[in-house]
């Protein structure tokens, strides 16, 4: 199989090399069964790709390519792929947990549930780890025959342990490089059952007898791989999507899951991957969105010392905001942890540029009180014209700035940047509709606010 997928990767025009791989290392950091292949597959530079073609447009081609019964795909980067294992076992986006006592009855929901989510919009693939199904030779020792030959259990265990599985006689010095010498019998004389019982086992008496005439030995099913969690037995569900929003799906798939999947008693459920990451960044966004738009609000005040000016400074915060939302709109980007960074670093931008409007309102209008000149609504008009128009450079030069400082990362195609234009998508649109909002918008709003105040009305 690892061939054949080869094979088929390797004939697409932008593939550079494949790597496949069955089974695992001899580490803990590789938990993987003998029946997950891996292949790592190295792409041809950029440069060199038709005009257009993105990496996912290669993974759909493979994809469709890469189509053999028995066999379900999931498309991943190598390094996210270990991070994952590592931390939650879950190799793909999402993944379900099944716990319970039996695994025969994890199995038999896992396929339920494998055909369920198959049917849940945005899923790619999905697979459930099959926990049953492994074959073993089980070699059953006969005491009463044994003894009969006086053996007992421990001698026909060494035979059999030499001989099928291998014992280490001694190790091999090459400076300081060591090696153990395993001897076992060649795989002509143990690559079934027939052979063996035929396996000679000596005994005290000084003849050898068959294993077959001390052991029963006979194949048997089991679980290929046991997996336990809590102190109870899993069973793992594999979901793929074609989907950018985790959250989403996943409310629909929970939504789907219990009313067509009931779950037997003792048997619980438990959703994993890298919705694990979207809930852990979800309870931490409940406590620092509040906080830094608490801190906000704080340093507003601080400043200002009243709260009309606060207040006039927050309820223009959302307009600021707008720009971001229809920037990623546009893109067709999904809501993330960086977006929500972006729309933090934003909402402290847009105060900082509300704060700086204000400062030139205020000391416009003190400017024309003082001089007398403050003596209709019109008069009012002008001051707060003045002083807005002087607002205009500075905020100009601060909006070109930060985008020009943005851009790079906007239109960068490097490593990294796929999130960063997440994070610098909210500050490049929310900029562009809060320079509109600080020189249109806010000076409009603090004109009203002066008008209802009284001020610039004959006494």
């Amino acid at each position: 199989l690892v061939q054949q997928t080869d094979a088929l990767i390797a004939s697409h025009p932008l593939v550079h090399s494949v790597l496949g791989k069955a089974g695992r290392a001899r580490t803990a950091t590789d938990p993987a069964p003998l029946s997950m292949l891996e292949t790592v597959v190295v792409l041809e530079p950029e440069e060199t790709w038709p005009p257009g073609t993105t990496v996912d447009d290669v993974v759909a081609e493979l994809d469709a390519l890469v189509q053999l019964p028995g066999l379900t795909n999931a498309w991943t980067m190598p390094i996210k792929t270990r991070l994952d294992m590592l931390a939650t076992g879950i190799r793909t986006p999402v993944g379900v947990k099944l716990l319970g006592d039996d695994l025969q009855v994890l199995a038999e929901v896992g396929q339920e549930l494998e055909a369920v989510l198959r049917t849940v919009p945005g899923t790619a693939s999905v697979f459930s780890e099959r926990v049953t199904g492994g074959h073993y030779v089980d070699i059953e020792i006969r005491r009463a025959d044994a003894a009969r030959f006086g053996l007992d259990v421990q001698d026909v265990q060494a035979v059999v342990q030499s001989a099928v599985g291998g014992a280490v006689v001694t190790e091999l010095v090459d400076g300081l490089e060591r090696y153990p010498v395993n001897v076992r019998f060649p795989r002509e004389l143990r690559d079934s059952v027939e052979r063996l019982r035929e396996v000679a086992v000596p005994t005290p008496m000084g003849h050898a007898v068959a294993l077959a005439q001390v052991a029963d030995v006979r194949i048997s099913d089991g679980p290929p791989a046991i997996k336990s969690e809590n102190a109870r037995r899993t069973a793992w569900i594999y979901v793929d999507l074609s989907t950018g929003d985790l959250g989403g799906y996943v409310a629909r798939a929970r939504e789907t899951v219990a009313r067509q999947v009931r779950l037997p008693p003792g048997v619980t459920l438990a959703w994993s991957g890298q919705y694990v990451y979207l809930q852990r960044a979800q309870e931490r966004l409940a406590v620092v969105v509040p906080l830094t738009l608490g801190v906000i609000v704080l340093l507003l005040y601080l400043h200002f010392r009243r709260v009309g000016e606060t207040l006039l400074v927050l309820g223009t915060l959302p307009f600021a905001l707008v720009g971001g939302i229809w920037l990623l709109w546009a893109a067709g980007w999904q809501t993330s942890v960086a977006v929500w960074v972006g729309f933090l670093a934003l909402a402290g931008l847009a105060a900082e540029t509300g704060i700086l409007m204000l400062v030139y309102l205020e000391e416009a209008l003190e400017r024309w009180q003082r001089e007398g000149r403050l003596t209709s609504p019109h008069a009012l008009e002008e001051a707060i014209l003045e002083g807005a128009v002087d607002r205009v450079r500075p905020k100009v030069m601060t909006v070109a700035t930060n985008i020009v400082g943005l851009m790079p990362i906007m239109l960068g195609t490097e490593t990294g940047t796929t999130i960063m234009k997440r994070l610098a998508a909210p500050m490049v649109g929310g900029l562009l509709t809060s320079t509109v909002l600080t020189l249109l918008i806010l000076p409009v709003v603090y004109l009203v606010w002066q008008r209802r105040k009284g001020v610039g009305t004959p006494a």
